[in-house]
């Protein structure tokens, strides 16, 4: 999970972790200039997870999500939990 910021808030892009975010194409997929939030602005909006531990579940923080479409097809997902010690395993159907 990547944060983003961009003139109205901020958004959650989810990508595999063998994937980069390629901020230009997702600046045309969202149609909206991007940057990469600072880690001092993830810690405040992600206050109780570890820093670089960002779960893809952007509702429970009341952010906007937008999934790579590689995932869309996942058998099944894994994702850090808020921690780094903390691994959560979900369906691809669930997750999507």
């Amino acid at each position: 999970s990547v944060v983003v910021h961009h003139e109205l808030g901020y958004t959650l892009a989810v990508v595999p972790s063998t994937h980069r975010i390629e901020l230009g194409r997702l600046q045309d997929v969202m149609d909206k200039r991007l940057g990469l939030a600072s880690e001092d602005e993830v810690i405040l909006l992600f206050d109780d997870c570890d820093t670089g531990a960002i779960p893809p579940i952007g509702a429970a923080y009341d952010v906007p999500v937008i999934v790579d479409e590689s995932l869309g097809d996942a058998a099944d997902v894994y994702f850090e939990g808020g921690d780094h010690r903390t691994l959560v395993h979900v369906s691809g159907k669930d997750f999507r």
